[in-house]
């Protein structure tokens, strides 16, 4: 089966860097990732080949430490050959933070976005899209 896009889902707990020191980290962080999206994925399905955006929404519980560019590499990785066949594929990445002393004001919020905004910190919000364009028109 196709993947049908945009695809949106949750993933709890806070974000590992690619720059961890253990490796060990860092799988368990990508097995998360992949566990996460298999509730909003089609059983069975094809990994994408098409071009493809990613928005990754982070919540942290606190003022947060670190970078926020270190959270992308991993999630783009659990992604690979699940949800698409390459991130070569991946043409636009948006990445924003919003701790709790700076919280987010959206105009329509999905009804996954709104659960990340609402539900326990740490999470992250993760939306995959076809359309790599679709917020420049």
């Amino acid at each position: 089966m196709q993947i049908d896009f945009p695809l949106e889902f949750i993933v709890q707990g806070t974000p590992v860097s690619h720059q961890a020191k253990r490796t060990e980290s860092r799988e368990q962080w990508k097995e998360r990732v992949r566990d996460a999206s298999t509730s909003v994925l089609p059983s069975p399905h094809f990994a994408s080949d098409e071009r493809l955006a990613v928005t990754l929404f982070y919540f942290p519980p606190e003022t947060m430490q670190g970078d926020v560019d270190n959270i992308v590499k991993l999630v783009l990785d659990a992604c690979c050959t699940h949800i698409y066949i390459d991130d070569w594929q991946v043409e636009r990445v948006v990445v924003q933070k919003f701790e709790p002393e700076h919280p987010p004001v959206f105009l329509s919020p999905s009804d996954t976005l709104t659960k990340a905004m609402e539900g326990a910190r740490p999470v992250l919000y993760v939306r995959i899209s076809n359309d790599p364009h679709e917020d420049l028109r």
